[in-house]
């Protein structure tokens, strides 16, 4: 123990690097972001998370959006913690069998319009974690998937591009009601 401590004082704490990404990659996707927020929905855009069984790799990316470093909620972006109060349901990890029906409820409870996200190889298919016998498979199993956002797990630059891409694509509309 003595050792330990000893040794904690003369190494320097470990860190990590700030990602590498360029300031006018960053200031241009920030750019992108905020007008296409303000145009296509001139006003905020609630997220919210679920995890649906996954390692908690692509969670730590998302989350990542809320540091100082890409502060989302400067664009009007934020997570919430009630379905109800959410425009997108981001959704990460295979969904397992214990899931399914959370995951469905949390739909179910979100107002119209709404748009799905899932985030991640694993949220799409499975991932490495398919054919296991407690994975029902993809999020598009269970609920209807209006974006895949790629990678094991995505950058959080790739999930900005993604969240612009989801509303450009949108054309100001998402999922209505259905019967």
């Amino acid at each position: 123990m003595r050792k330990l401590l000893f040794e904690s004082l003369i190494r320097p704490p470990l860190t990590e690097r700030p990602p590498q990404v360029s300031d006018a990659a960053a200031d241009e996707l920030a750019r992108a972001l905020d007008g296409v927020a303000r145009k296509r929905l001139g006003r905020s855009l609630s997220i919210r998370a679920v995890d649906a069984g996954s390692c908690n790799g692509c969670e730590l990316e998302m989350h990542a959006l809320n540091n100082a470093f890409y502060d989302i909620e400067r664009f009007g972006f934020r997570f919430v913690a009630s379905p109800r109060h959410a425009d997108v349901l981001m959704v990460t990890g295979p969904v397992t069998k214990n899931m399914r029906e959370a995951l469905k409820r949390t739909f179910d409870a979100m107002p119209n319009p709404k748009w799905v996200v899932a985030l991640g190889g694993c949220a799409k298919d499975g991932g490495c974690f398919a054919g296991s016998y407690a994975v029902v498979g993809g999020v598009s199993d269970v609920v209807p998937v209006d974006l895949h956002i790629p990678g094991c797990p995505p950058p959080p630059i790739e999930i900005l591009k993604g969240l612009i891409a989801l509303i450009e694509g949108a054309n100001g509309k998402a999922r209505a009601a259905k019967g």
